[in-house]
């Protein structure tokens, strides 16, 4: 990344895919939300302030990200009563392509856009181009437009079906980005992930958690009815991870297509290539790093953990086990007490974000600053190790900077190694199987 240029989903799913403050005494086994709201609002919500951890909520305690700090250094760190802003302001827009469903956003309502470039923190990411590697095999044939006169209704499709689903079930949303990371994790973004045979990917011991099936067997078969065998399932894959993003409140970006549907589909590599969420940082760096993404795309992309749940499974190898360190460090010890009662069953899950779970924000990163409260030992670790704790502060101080760069991690992530050429993949009729096979 070019340290002059501005600040632009994991980990999706195990680091794949998914807060705010509370001033806690420690004298008391009681929460108490951090005082930021209005001194009406507190005098009328004063008589349900107080918490028991046996009736924990963590979507009572609500501290926006401090955004109006310029520095890391300006930011109070001990005291926590201060009437901080609630920055709620979402990223970048292409309007010219933004469905009006998603909402109006002219300049003059984005005071993000007046200010995200005068942080003094637009250059905190090194340039990690040298430990890049570059396996975008078809990146360059793709285009926002290559679907305008075959398929113009595609992106509208793909849009209608996935508001429906997350407005049915909101932890579709998730599984829709963990799904595509799937996707392009092994063996590049080709809709390897959706092929349903013995010994595929999706029958992979990494993926026996994943979801979403149903809502791309639904956008695939209306696609068709449009468009007979001319829109991909890899394009379609992508697409949707974007419209997941924006129907729980993330911004909407253009998404260029022209991707093909792979012939292969392995379990061994999916489960020698997917993250697990016990991995260190470097392991994860490197993984990324075999990918084309750098440390910038792991911490954004990790992100992705501000919404959706995990299943209690993930964590129950450090969770009752006082010996398992790192995994029990750097957690706050009453969400520690009550994951343990959360989670006393593997099959049971707990929310990633615990202050706003179906909400698409920055939450993740403020919890991981500010309360301690990172899920995957994976998640605090984003945060211990100093060669990714500086971008998670940068994206907890200012929600439009994480946009910006999710936006862009996201862009990197879609164009891994794509099938675009003339004699590579297919245009699968059916995601579950090959066109051979149907």
């Amino acid at each position: 990344m070019n340290p002059s240029a501005s600040i632009s989903f994991l980990f999706l799913v195990v680091i794949l895919g998914t807060s705010h403050l509370v001033s806690a005494s420690s004298s008391s086994s009681y929460y108490e939300p951090a005082k930021y709201r209005s001194e009406e609002d507190q005098q009328v919500q004063s008589s349900s302030y107080s918490y028991s951890y046996d009736n924990y909520d963590p979507k009572e305690q609500k501290v926006p990200a401090a955004s109006k700090y310029k520095n890391y250094e300006d930011h109070p760190k001990d005291n926590h009563d201060d009437q901080y802003h609630d920055h709620k302001d979402r990223g970048d827009h292409d309007d010219q392509y933004h469905d009006k469903d998603h909402g109006d956003h002219d300049d003059q309502h984005e005071p993000w856009k007046s200010t995200v470039f005068s942080l003094t923190v637009p250059n905190v990411f090194p340039d990690n181009s040298q430990d890049k590697k570059k396996p975008y095999n078809g990146e360059d044939s793709l285009s926002a437009y290559y679907y305008y006169r075959s398929c113009p209704e595609f992106e509208s499709i793909v849009s209608k079906k996935v508001r429906e689903w997350v407005g049915k079930d909101v932890t579709l949303a998730a599984s829709l980005l963990r799904l595509h990371f799937h996707d392009c994790a092994v063996r590049g973004c080709d809709a390897s992930i959706l092929l349903n045979h013995e010994g595929s990917e999706r029958k992979a011991t990494t993926s026996k958690t994943l979801r979403g099936f149903e809502v791309m067997d639904e956008i695939k078969a209306e696609v068709e009815k449009k468009c007979p065998r001319t829109v991909s399932c890899a394009d379609i894959l992508t697409a949707a991870a974007r419209d997941a993003a924006v129907a729980t409140g993330g911004r909407y970006r253009t998404v260029d297509y022209g991707r093909k549907d792979g012939f292969i589909s392995n379990a061994e590599e999916a489960e020698s290539l997917v993250p697990m969420g016990r991995e260190s940082i470097t392991d994860l760096i490197e993984f990324f790093q075999s990918l084309g993404l750098d440390i910038d795309d792991l911490v954004a992309l990790s992100g992705a953990h501000t919404i959706g749940k995990s299943s209690c499974g993930a964590i129950h190898h450090w969770l009752y086990n006082k010996t398992a360190l790192p995994y029990q460090s750097n957690i706050d010890q009453k969400y520690l007490d009550y994951l343990q009662r959360k989670c006393r069953w593997a099959s049971d899950y707990v929310e990633l974000d615990p202050t706003t779970p179906n909400e698409f924000d920055n939450e993740y990163f403020i919890n991981l600053i500010y309360k301690k409260n990172g899920l995957l030992s994976t998640d605090r670790m984003l945060y211990s190790d100093p060669r990714t704790s500086y971008i998670v502060k940068t994206l907890a101080y200012d929600q439009s900077t994480f946009f910006l760069q999710f936006k862009k991690s996201m862009k990197k992530l879609g164009n891994v190694q794509v099938l675009t050429g003339p004699n590579e993949g297919e245009i699968r009729t059916n995601c579950n199987f090959l066109n051979s096979r149907y």
